[in-house]
């Protein structure tokens, strides 16, 4: 039984290793031997019906067209074929065959059917010893109430019958093999031709894989190629749509680890200028203690400028990485509040330490109300117009203008500086992105003041964006009005 069990277990694991049209050929094959079994089954049944029905037909014809003539003369019975054909005597329930009667050597199971047909007609099937099975057919010839009287007797050997079966039973199983055996074969082949494009699929899969997708995102090879179906037409369709998926997340993986490697790289050369600077004046600082006690403070000063100037480029770094931390709570607490006092704060604060660019201010005389952190507003405000003032020569005019109408609020700060080129406008909003290309600080401060802007802006639900040509550049920054 162990044995048995571990053979099916193993020829189970094969079958299931096999592949998939091989298993759907044979998987039709055994559906379709059911089929012919029970196709078969049905068809020598009803053959075999059919010729008992015929066999019974002859003998009873035989019979009746011998039983008139063995009333009148009590003759012997005809011989029909190889039958055997015996007149029995019936008298006290014990049949005995006259002379002349056609009868084998093992008598006794007809004369049994001759006493059971003194009282009507009966067809039976018996078997002789050393014959065979035949059927049997007795009538009553001339019969009394008490079961005495004469019964004609007609027996036919069933061989033939048996043998025509057994041959068409061959014949079917021949026939049935024969078609098992091609429907298999061509339905492998068929299968194999509409599985071709899944294994097409498959290659193109494999293809893939053997990409180093490391190096770059795109994934050069689609699923081609024609028929199958629809089912097949449709898989490959999701086939192809999943690779363009994955080929776009893979781009956008390769852009953000770019980004994140120039982000590093850039962050890493900002902070090393003010620490080199720091390190520098620390030392300067140490060689005046022991010797120009004057110059102390001087070094001190400018010690603490470099170490001002680092605390606000770690608190932009940070600000970007809490903002770009979808999972973390926002470093902005909203509420109703008015743009108007925000934006006139702004504005005296930039006449206050930028005198040197005029500024003009156009603000509402109603209230602007949005639902928005106001420290982060200010922050917004000030960029923007720090921006102005340090990417323009002095004397250039700024304008400062604020709009509440068309369910929105609208803020507009406007220069009429040299411009900002076109191909620049595009990446304007990049973090440490300059559009002088430069490491300097003569053109501006560290490239994130505009990043700030716009990560503020999109986490208060808003927008904000550029134009710009020679002489005018304006930045727009639309928020939701609150309701």
């Amino acid at each position: 039984m162990n044995r048995l069990r571990r053979w099916a277990r193993r020829w189970y694991a094969a079958w299931r290793a096999s592949r998939l049209g091989t298993r759907l050929a044979f998987g039709l094959g055994a559906l379709a031997l059911v089929v012919f079994a029970i196709v078969g089954a049905v068809t020598v049944e009803f053959m075999h019906g059919y010729l008992d029905r015929r066999l019974d037909e002859q003998l009873k014809t035989s019979q009746v067209a011998q039983v008139p003539g063995l009333r009148t003369s009590h003759g012997n019975p005809e011989v029909v074929y190889s039958w055997f054909s015996a007149v029995f005597e019936v008298d006290g329930g014990v049949a005995k065959p006259q002379p002349g009667s056609d009868l084998p050597a093992d008598v006794q199971p007809l004369a049994d059917v001759a006493v059971d047909a003194t009282r009507g007609d009966v067809f039976r099937t018996v078997y002789l010893h050393g014959d065979g099975p035949y059927r049997v057919r007795a009538c009553p010839v001339a019969t009394d109430s008490g079961g005495t009287g004469t019964v004609l007797l007609s027996a036919a050997p069933q061989a033939d019958l048996e043998g025509t079966v057994r041959q068409l039973v061959m014949v079917e199983v021949i026939a049935f093999l024969i078609a098992l055996a091609v429907l298999v074969v061509a339905g492998r082949l068929v299968l194999r031709r509409g599985l071709q494009p899944l294994s097409a699929m498959a290659g193109t899969a494999h293809d893939i894989a053997s990409h180093d997708l490391t190096a770059t995102a795109d994934l050069p090879v689609r699923a081609t190629g024609e028929g199958g179906g629809a089912e097949v037409a449709e898989l490959r369709t999701a086939f192809n749509v999943m690779l363009t998926h994955i080929e776009s997340a893979l781009a956008a993986r390769t852009a953000a680890n770019e980004r994140l490697r120039r982000f590093v790289a850039d962050a890493s050369h900002e902070l090393r200028t003010p620490l080199t600077s720091i390190r520098g004046y620390a030392d300067l600082f140490r060689y005046a203690a022991a010797n120009e006690p004057a110059e102390r403070e001087a070094h001190l000063t400018k010690i603490r400028e470099e170490t001002a100037r680092m605390s606000v480029l770690v608190d932009d770094l940070l600000l970007l990485a809490r903002l770009d931390a979808h999972d973390a709570e926002p470093p902005v607490r909203p509420e109703r509040v008015d743009l108007v006092p925000i934006a006139e704060a702004a504005a005296d604060a930039f006449r206050a330490g930028r005198p040197a660019h005029p500024l003009s201010v156009e603000l509402p005389e109603t209230p602007v109300v949005v639902d928005a952190d106001p420290v982060r507003l200010r922050q917004i405000f000030d960029n923007l117009l720090a921006n102005a003032a340090v990417h323009t020569p002095s004397g250039t005019q700024v304008g400062l203008f604020v709009d509440g109408s068309g369910g929105q609020a609208v803020v507009r700060v406007q220069d009429a500086g040299p411009g900002i080129a076109r191909e620049d406008q595009r990446r304007i909003f990049d973090r440490f992105f300059r559009t002088d290309n430069s490491r300097t600080r003569s053109a501006g401060g560290t490239g994130l003041g505009l990043s700030v802007v716009q990560s503020l802006v999109v986490v208060h639900g808003g927008t904000v964006g550029v134009e710009s040509q020679p002489g005018r550049t304006v930045f727009t920054v639309r928020l939701p009005a609150a309701r």
